[in-house]
């Protein structure tokens, strides 16, 4: 079987042996299995019915409390411990595929949707649960360069890795939200882009639902970085949590500052809608100025007394008609030689 593939029931295992081969495990050969100090198993359910479930569950003993990581409905990123096992629940991102339209990539940026993924350690063992396909997830699976040390990991080091990983997604999701403002910018300043409040609106609401997925997982990060979570398990485990939860922290930042870009987008859409309006209102302030004084001269030609002006006829006209045209082009040679206009 390929070295990422799952099996039938959905499953994917493996043995991490840091002094030998990995090697892929079916259900059957979890129980009963007890991996050295240089081992590390990793468990990864995809949709999982209640029979696989029970299965692991079985086959790793894990407590019942554990099952809260699951439970149906359940959303809100998590974190709780019972005695050598503890469980995470997180909100992934959804990621669009390469064969998916450009509509449906728009929408995965601009209302990103979240993948509930639950993360199941304990001794020499990792559980990861989710309904979904997780791209993180996947590209582990399928890495042909992984480091024949990873079975010399503590479950919790490995499960910081996974949440590196998790984290890393939503730094993902702000470079391609700052791309799309970077285009939409240029589109703003060249003039080409008239009319960009629905897409701010568009790229609000997504910056916005970015928070909202990443901001519960405090809970998560904080609790993971306190000394008394896992007080039994020494200091690199500590180390790591802590690093994960200033990895957090600096998430929390680049996902505060793509508001704040969407803010400075507006603020330059109406700065140049504002330099467009004062242009038009030149043009027009020139063009009424310039009518104005051609309707004064025909208005004084048009006044009701004798001159021997008037007795030229035609001629008379067509000399009135051209002096109009001429002054009309030299005001409008003059406006643009002094870009009033």
């Amino acid at each position: 079987m390929p070295k990422g593939d799952r099996d039938d029931s959905g499953h994917y295992a493996i043995l991490f042996d840091a002094e030998g081969d990995d090697r892929r495990l079916g259900l059957d050969d979890l129980a009963g299995l007890q991996p050295d100090e240089s081992q590390l198993i990793w468990v990864d359910l995809a949709s999982p019915d209640a029979g696989v479930i029970d299965r692991v569950w079985e086959a790793f003993d894990l407590p019942e409390r554990s099952r809260k990581a699951i439970a149906e409905g359940a959303t809100e990123p998590a974190l709780g411990k019972n005695g050598e096992v503890f469980w995470v629940r997180v909100a992934a991102l959804a990621v669009s595929s390469k064969e998916d339209d450009a509509k449906s990539r728009d929408d995965a940026r601009t209302r990103p949707k979240g993948l509930v993924v639950a993360i199941i350690a304990g001794k020499r063992f990792v559980l990861t649960i989710h309904d979904a396909p997780v791209e993180y997830l996947d590209q582990q699976r399928n890495r042909e360069d992984v480091d024949a040390h990873v079975g010399a990991l503590s479950a919790e080091s490995f499960t910081a890795a996974l949440l590196h990983w998790h984290l890393s997604t939503y730094f993902a999701a702000v470079a391609d939200f700052e791309l799309d403002i970077e285009r939409m910018e240029v589109g703003i300043l060249s003039g080409r882009q008239r009319d960009c409040l629905p897409q701010l609106r568009q790229l609000r609401k997504g910056a916005s639902r970015l928070r909202r997925m990443l901001a519960p997982h405090r809970v998560v990060f904080d609790g993971m970085s306190r000394p008394d979570f896992r007080p039994t398990e020494g200091e690199d485990a500590d180390r790591h949590f802590e690093k994960l939860d200033i990895h957090f922290e600096r998430a929390m930042d680049v996902v505060e500052n793509a508001r704040e870009l969407v803010i400075g987008s507006f603020e330059l859409f109406s700065s140049q809608t504002a330099l467009q309006t004062n242009k038009s209102m030149g043009i027009l302030t020139f063009a009424t100025v310039v009518l104005g004084l051609l309707a004064m001269i025909a208005g004084m030609l048009g006044m009701n007394f004798k001159a021997s002006f008037f007795d030229t006829e035609t001629s008379g006209f067509l000399i009135a008609a051209g002096s109009m045209v001429v002054l009309g082009i030299v005001a409008l040679v003059v406006g643009r030689l002094k870009r009033w206009f």
